[in-house]
């Protein structure tokens, strides 16, 4: 059974989705591929209040390790990326290469890495956005670029834009 909640953040509506193993998914508004509602899901607020009450410090600056069951689905190599996002601290970045590096991939496949942080189904929990391009660019974030950004100057890996 697949159930859901939403939730209000900083970044506006976020839709969490889980099932048996766990949290299978968090999106937000605009994401690249994020999933849609569907009628055969059941809404349940209570399954998700671990998730939502951990959200809530995050964006209070209050947690910074997010320590809840995933379930997410993926191939083994997607698995082993999203994985190793969570050996990336908070407060941190690191680059596509670095991470390819980290998980022994050639350089030639570190696209490939790109392309799992991609389809992460995840974001925030497991945070593919605190990786940037080697020029320290922003790019690549199914959320977007802007959330990256808010998201990488709340935890305090930029500094705050005066405008």
């Amino acid at each position: 059974m697949t159930t859901y909640t939403t939730t209000q953040s900083p970044l506006g509506e976020l839709l969490l989705v889980g099932g048996e193993s766990g949290l299978a998914s968090l999106s937000m508004p605009g994401q690249r591929g994020a999933p849609a509602v569907r009628p055969e899901w059941r809404r349940d607020d209570a399954a998700f209040a671990e998730a939502e009450e951990q959200l809530s410090a995050y964006f209070a600056g209050r947690l910074t390790r997010f320590e809840l069951p995933l379930g997410a689905d993926g191939t083994d190599f997607q698995q082993r990326v999203w994985r190793a996002l969570d050996s990336v601290p908070y407060g941190t970045t690191t680059t596509y290469g670095a991470l390819a590096r980290l998980l022994g991939v050639a350089r030639a496949d570190t696209p490939a890495v790109g392309a799992a942080l991609g389809a992460n189904p995840l974001l925030i929990v497991r945070p593919c956005h605190r990786v940037i391009g080697a020029d320290g660019s922003m790019r690549g974030y199914a959320g977007g670029v802007e959330a990256k950004v808010r998201l990488l100057t709340l935890e305090g890996a930029l500094q705050p834009m005066l405008g």
